[in-house]
């Protein structure tokens, strides 16, 4: 093999990747080479044949890879003479701006490190207490996890599939615009006909607007609604990120006990604005309203005057028969918010999920939209549509519910036989349960010496208002698979032993 068969065998192993097909890796690699200056403009590369031979892959994959490059412009051809580098997009490096170096004061300090920014920010949000996980959770051995989904699960023909039919030329031409303030109007039609109904929620596509996620709708609410004194009743535990979003907004958050029936009817309601519930599958307890205290809470914001914000978080994965329908499905006065996640259990990287609420607030919900971040990916909403109307939402939820509900027995059955001493609260669904140990315990220490391991688990105090107990964690199932569970909780078990 000659030295530059070689050079580009050896460039070559940078750009391999199992994620990406020959020919995309190839026509990276190029792409680099002629952006980057290794291969100048007008000059030959190398022939089919011979780039073939020295990368080790079979001759069409680089004949194919050559043709979308003359497509894109990156490479000229001509009759019998091979392919040369487009002079044209070479010179694009031409214009490319050195960096200019580092201002410096009179005293030799950069500028740019002089400046006190911590005096400038008006909040913090680096400080709050936040669920914390690893990024590479995946390499790790027992991920008890919480809002991670499992490959093995997840519908990949089914999603392809819609994908490339909102890739159509007429459904290109309805996400490719930019809606302003519109969301797809075949993913309202889907929620208001098919999602909502689910939960017993019936509303008009007018009382519907997309979000970034169910984050993305808390934080409109909080940016739309709450001031510097408004009064927020929230859930003790509850979900830190809704703790979160409000204290940037308003200064009395309150946080109110839950009890064996989630969020109470306490008289610190009746001095509240809002309350933020999640009465369907409480965060992170899993503990389910029962019926008549969501009517009394109902009656309580009616009669009080207050609004009442309903998370709906995985109410889909029900393991009873009939689940509870939301608490907005029994809300006659409009007084409950109502939010919902499209892609929790789906694919939490989809950040999709939606409001329900009057004309008038969601008119206002639109217009803040709008100046965030104009409307969610008009593309997402589109191929989700069909993913719904294709029927692939309803099967995937079905299959979902039924290895969870196993994944979910095999977990308490194994806490019970290797972790007696601790107590794990019931669950009707959902994908983790929450876990109470021994007086004393540290989750913090646990979760260190469980992480050793090759253990994840979450340390519960940062869903309490401080000062938090350190007893409480959760355990995630829907990313471990059913036959890694026992032995995660053998595990487990051993770090708690040897603390």
């Amino acid at each position: 093999m000659d030295l530059n068969a070689r050079m580009w065998r050896e460039i070559f192993e940078r750009y391999r990747s199992d994620d990406r097909n020959l020919q995309d890796q190839i026509r990276t690699m190029l792409v680099d080479a002629i952006l980057e200056g290794r291969l100048t403009g007008g000059s030959e590369v190398p022939s089919s044949r011979e780039l073939s031979e020295a990368l080790g892959v079979a001759r069409n994959t680089v004949v194919f890879a050559y043709q979308q490059l003359v497509e894109a412009g990156y490479l000229l051809t001509r009759d019998r003479s091979g392919h040369r580098v487009n002079p044209d997009m070479s010179r694009r490096t031409d214009n490319f701006l050195e960096p200019s170096a580092p201002r410096q004061d009179n005293e030799g300090v950069k500028v740019s490190q002089a400046i006190d920014w911590e005096a400038r920010l008006q909040r913090s949000t680096s400080t709050q207490r936040n669920i914390v996980k690893r990024s590479d959770w995946q390499r790790v051995p027992y991920p008890f996890l919480y809002g991670q989904f499992d490959a093995s699960l997840f519908p990949t023909a089914e999603w392809r599939e819609c994908c490339m039919k909102a890739l159509s030329v007429a459904d290109i031409r309805e996400w490719a615009q930019d809606l302003i303030v519109r969301d797809d109007e075949a993913l309202i039609r889907e929620i208001c006909a098919k999602v909502l109904p689910r939960r017993g929620v019936w509303a008009s596509p007018e009382e519907v607007v997309v979000t970034v996620g169910a984050q993305h709708a808390l934080y409109m609410i909080a940016e739309l609604l709450f001031a510097d004194q408004t009064r927020i009743a929230i859930e003790n535990p509850g979900y830190p990120d809704a703790r979160n979003i409000f204290s940037l907004k308003s200064q009395r958050i309150i946080p109110v006990d839950v009890d064996q029936f989630g969020l109470p009817i306490t008289a610190a309601l009746e001095h509240c604005d809002y309350a933020y519930v999640t009465p369907s599958h409480q965060c992170p307890t899993t503990i389910k309203m029962p019926e008549e205290r969501r009517l009394a809470l109902l009656q309580s914001a009616r009669q009080h005057d207050f609004i009442v914000i309903e998370d709906d978080y995985e109410a889909e994965s029900s393991f009873t028969e009939n689940p509870s329908p939301a608490l907005k499905s029994s809300d006659r006065t409009g007084r409950v918010l109502y939010i919902g996640s499209l892609s929790k259990t789906f694919a939490p990287g989809l950040r999709l999920g939606y409001i329900v609420g009057s004309p008038k607030i969601i008119r206002e919900l639109r217009g803040l939209r709008r100046l965030m971040v104009r409307h969610p990916s008009a593309f997402i909403q589109r191929a989700f549509a069909l993913f719904i109307s294709l029927g692939h939402l309803d099967a995937m939820v079905r299959k979902q519910t039924l290895v969870y509900r196993e994944r979910s027995a095999v977990l308490q059955e194994a806490l019970g036989r290797h972790l007696p001493q601790f107590h794990v609260y019931p669950s009707h669904g959902g994908s983790s349960l929450w876990v109470r140990g021994p007086h004393g315990l540290d989750c913090r220490q646990l979760a260190r010496r469980a992480e050793s391991l090759g253990v994840l688990i979450e340390c519960g105090d940062v869903f309490f208002n401080e000062p938090a107990p350190l007893e409480f964690f959760r355990l995630g199932f829907s990313a471990i698979h059913l036959e890694k569970i026992d032995a995660g909780i053998q595990k487990l078990a051993q770090a708690w032993h040897s603390l």
